[in-house]
């Protein structure tokens, strides 16, 4: 087995490790504080919902079965695929924004992207329709909950379980800046733990050439990289960014909390809506040991050129993962609420 396999096979295998965890990979509101911004018009998203019911058709030979969230541009419908003869979830544009070509050029780009790419790690899709009433993309269906859940529900990871996870989200990021490729919204709630772990939602991925481009705050608060808050600036956005985004997750999943003060989103002012921008990372506690501390807190370095590649992240915590007990999310125990 060579060093790089080790992350994949001693990954976390939910279903056979913490059955309580099992739950539609989708299944919590994309709609939360932080949620992924872009610069598409804005929409009220409980306004426009197209209220579908178990069996419904999305369109023929695809039926829902439950609406699992929305984002401001999409609903999430856990489905059924005639044609595969499978569950799918199916990400379908609001019906305020059927019509409107930007959104719609959003989506077609994502889509573009999802057939493109093809990674273990990376979430898959199997069609799309973007010229019906509903235009929409065919993702897999994933057993799992996201970090985010899992981290709410049972607290901060152990370590061998975060350096497993860290190093499948590694590969991830390493393979989408060979193909030159920024996901731009790596976070918990992007996160399906599984076996292997999934990174998904690419509806504001962009090529490197598109990044030249971007002239807004791309992304979501928490988790941007201080040259995706402030892209007027004289730094580029591009790889390093996903980076930054996988430091910030690893540290909240490590610590329970997140390394920066919290924003306020409804600021002009850029420096207190991304307190990133000015802000010194806190320091992980000593119990966390160097050898962990040291890579996460690289990714958090504010100049891109300081931060560490996916590639050399996970050759730093292939080593540290030698040292490390197997993982098991069994040893998971849900938080008491008091």
């Amino acid at each position: 087995m060579t060093p790089r396999s080790r992350g994949v096979t001693r990954s976390l295998t939910l279903g056979s490790l913490c059955p309580e965890a099992r739950a539609p990979s989708l299944n919590e509101p994309e709609v939360a504080e932080g949620d992924s911004v872009s610069t598409d018009p804005a929409a009220k998203p409980e306004e426009s919902r197209w209220r579908l019911h178990e069996g419904d058709e999305i369109v023929p030979g695809r039926s829902a079965i439950t609406r699992l969230g929305g984002g401001l541009r999409y609903e999430a419908y856990l489905a059924w695929d005639d044609h595969l003869r499978s569950l799918v979830v199916i990400k379908v544009l609001r019906p305020g924004l059927v019509e409107d070509r930007h959104t719609l050029d959003g989506l077609r780009s994502e889509v573009e992207l999802l057939e493109r790419l093809n990674h273990p790690v990376i979430v898959r899709s199997f069609g799309a329709d973007l010229d019906c009433p509903r235009p929409h993309v065919v993702l897999e269906h994933l057993e799992g909950p996201r970090l985010s859940t899992l981290r709410r529900k049972y607290g901060p990871l152990l370590p061998e379980q975060l350096v497993s996870l860290a190093i499948q989200l590694c590969g991830a990021i390493h393979y989408l800046a060979r193909e030159g490729v920024i996901h731009l919204d790596v976070k918990p709630s992007n996160v399906i733990m599984g076996g292997p772990a999934r990174l998904i939602d690419l509806s504001v991925a962009r090529t490197v050439e598109q990044c030249t481009q971007i002239r807004s705050p791309v992304g979501t608060d928490a988790y941007m990289a201080p040259e995706q808050a402030d892209p007027r600036s004289e730094v580029s956005i591009g790889p390093p960014a996903d980076v930054w985004g996988v430091g910030v997750t690893l540290y909240e999943a490590l610590l329970g909390e997140r390394p920066f003060s919290k924003g306020d989103r409804d600021s002009k002012v850029a420096t207190e809506r991304f307190p990133q921008l000015v802000e010194q990372p806190r320091e992980l506690p000593d119990k966390v040991g160097s050898s962990l501390a040291d890579p996460i807190m690289a990714c958090l370095a504010r100049d891109p050129t300081g931060r560490p590649t996916a590639d050399e992240l996970a050759d730093q915590l292939e080593v540290v993962l030698d040292g490390l007990p197997r993982p098991q999310l069994s040893k998971l125990k849900p938080r008491v609420q008091r």
